[in-house]
């Protein structure tokens, strides 16, 4: 339930997965989130990683 007496907005700078969860968190607590990723895609060095440690799950 979005609170309806949040003023104003917020950037975050970087799409990586800190950016990208700090955004989700911040626009479930019902603030605005503008996301701003210099690159093309978004996801940081986690989307060119194949296998991540210690699961050997894929990144993507």
């Amino acid at each position: 339930m979005l609170d309806t007496n949040k003023v104003g907005s917020v950037m975050i700078v970087g799409g990586g997965v800190t950016g990208i969860q700090s955004a989700l968190d911040l626009a479930d607590s019902g603030y605005y989130v503008y996301l701003v990723e210099k690159s093309g895609a978004i996801g940081g060095a986690m989307a060119q990683l194949d296998k991540t440690f210690p699961t050997n799950d894929c990144s993507m």
